[in-house]
């Protein structure tokens, strides 16, 4: 058993006060381990994610989380030489601080933002070897990269790419995965730190199942008896093709689509809406202060991920949805972990392109049976909080660390 607080450094590009998902979550992480007895010291850049030119104090405190920013120029994240700009920025800095850090922390732990930042492992290996090195795997790449088609498997920067994070897995002592379909991806890597799946939490978590809210309701979905929602990221890593399909299989019911999105496909989504699409509607993305009644506005929330993404990310929006006690209609593989989890505990459709009369059949029956309504909203609720909730999950993060030092 340690003696001492264990001490915990973090490597991501963004933190608090950045609301963009992610961050959030690292936020959580850094401000979890704090109370439940860690010295935390976090390693984000100084820029805003939303507004670059926004910059904050390159050391700070917050919730007992000591803040350490790494001083970036403003490359510019919209074009893909300041992405790569700022990906080899923080990942000299995050290396030369393997070098400059004293003492040494207990584990460093190492998110996905940017892209590639789990190659600082190979340095740390190197330089502090009783470090224990820890990767929290949100988005897994070059996999992504290859299913966006910006890069070929079997193409030089492919192969070099695949050669260094295999690299980088073998530096690990502790790889957590956001889901069983990320984790056959890392382990083809051949890597021998443990795995482990480690869920990111909703972002906001009510006691009970939240009531619609009649107001924002109305604002969403006018008059629709069935109210069905995409809120969230909308990118590379999303498809339309289906949830038009889904629209235009409800045209002649009482249901409604509503999308409140932001990301780089947006425009193409919009786009592909005609004038017959009279059941879809776009709201204003939520403020985080206005996320909970935003949410509840909806019967059932809409998920998506290409098939060809599937393991290299996990929507987060899934379990945000079910905190709230809301069922998820899933578009994407089965061999998902969405779908694994729809299917095992019962919390929502995964559509079937090839029977979506069916899937459209069970969400209407849900709309005109209002006591199912309501006891689905309370099984989801319960599911999320015996599962995924975050306190259950900061919890297994804390043990986690504990048991991955003590190897050590």
């Amino acid at each position: 058993m340690l003696k001492h607080s264990p001490a915990a450094l973090v490597f991501y590009h963004y933190l608090y006060p950045d609301d963009v998902v992610s961050a959030l979550h690292i936020s959580d992480l850094c401000r979890g381990l704090v109370e439940r007895g860690w010295q935390v010291t976090a390693k984000p850049c100084n820029r805003g994610c939303r507004d670059e030119a926004q910059t904050h104090p390159e050391s700070d405190s917050w919730a007992g989380v000591s803040i350490s920013r790494v001083k970036r120029p403003r490359f510019p994240q919209s074009s893909n030489l300041g992405r790569v700009l700022n990906i080899l920025w923080m990942l000299a800095a995050w290396s030369l601080a393997a070098l400059r850090t004293s003492p040494a922390p207990d584990v460093l732990i190492i998110g996905t933002d940017p892209v590639l930042s789990v190659l600082v492992a190979i340095v740390w290996r190197t330089f502090r070897p009783k470090t224990a090195i820890i990767h929290w795997c949100f988005d897994l790449y070059p996999e992504a990269a290859f299913a966006d088609g910006l890069l070929k498997r079997n193409s030089l920067t492919g192969r070099v790419l695949r050669y260094l994070v295999r690299r980088a897995y073998q530096c690990c002592d502790l790889i957590a995965d956001i889901g069983p379909c990320m984790r056959g991806h890392i382990e083809q890597y051949g890597s021998r730190a443990r795995h482990i799946t480690l869920v990111p939490w909703a972002i906001e978590e009510p006691e009970e199942p939240l009531p619609v809210s009649p107001d924002e309701r109305s604002n969403v979905f006018g008059h629709a008896r069935l109210g069905l929602m995409y809120s969230g990221s909308y990118g590379r890593a999303h498809t339309c093709s289906d949830l038009l399909l889904l629209s235009r299989s409800l045209l002649q019911t009482d249901a409604m689509l509503a999308f409140s999105v932001r990301g780089n496909r947006v425009d193409e989504l919009k786009n592909a809406i005609t004038a017959d699409d009279s059941n879809v509607r776009f709201v204003p993305f939520a403020d985080p202060g206005k996320l909970q009644q935003r949410l509840s506005a909806a019967d059932v929330h809409v998920v998506s991920l290409g098939e060809e993404w599937t393991g290299t990310v996990v929507p987060s929006k899934f379990f945000g949805a079910l905190a709230i006690g809301r069922p998820v209609l899933f578009f994407g593989s089965r061999e998902s972990s969405v779908a694994r989890i729809i299917e095992e505990h019962g919390v929502g459709w995964v559509w079937d392109p090839d029977d979506a009369s069916r899937s459209t059949g069970q969400l209407l029956n849900l709309a005109l049976n209002g006591d199912h309504m309501a006891q689905l909203s309370r099984h989801c609720h319960a599911v999320y909080h015996k599962h995924f909730s975050k306190a259950r999950i900061l919890d297994q993060w804390d043990q986690e660390l504990r048991l991955t030092i003590g190897r050590k």
